[in-house]
């Protein structure tokens, strides 16, 4: 299985293996073969420590995706998510925590497949994504 969990703080995340699944098959409808993914469940402390590293950024953030592909034909890459982050969204959002944290994850696998959100069409064409994901994921 190509899609691995990580948690250094606590999280719920009930069915893994349908996830795992569902995400390596995002991926194929994408048209990207993936050959590894960690996930990587992180507090807001840590991700802020990475994102001043490795992104110049002083700011929290709910995920950050790293490419580690050495080609276009089979995806490596990495995903650190702040629970704390996904905690606080959902609850201002109005909606359960697993549900912010599976858009979270489909997010950053969708920017493994070139999909950006820097300009407001890019968001609007990766937040339709994210929905139709969800939507799918919920009615397996």
């Amino acid at each position: 299985m190509p899609v691995v969990f990580h948690a250094l703080v606590p999280v719920s995340l009930k069915q893994r293996k349908p996830l795992k699944l569902f995400i390596n098959h995002l991926f194929q409808k994408e048209r990207k073969k993936l050959q590894s993914l960690d996930i990587i469940f992180c507090s807001d402390e840590y991700l802020l420590e990475i994102n001043k590293q490795h992104l110049q950024h002083n700011f929290y953030t709910d995920i950050i995706t790293f490419d580690l592909s050495d080609s276009p034909s089979s995806m490596i890459g990495e995903l650190y998510i702040s629970i704390d982050r996904v905690r606080d969204n959902a609850t201002t959002l109005n909606i359960s925590f697993t549900t912010e944290l599976l858009r979270v994850i489909f997010h950053g696998a969708l920017h493994l497949c070139d999909y950006n959100d820097k300009k407001i069409s890019d968001t609007k064409i990766i937040r339709k994504k994210e929905d139709d994901y969800l939507k799918s994921y919920h009615n397996l």
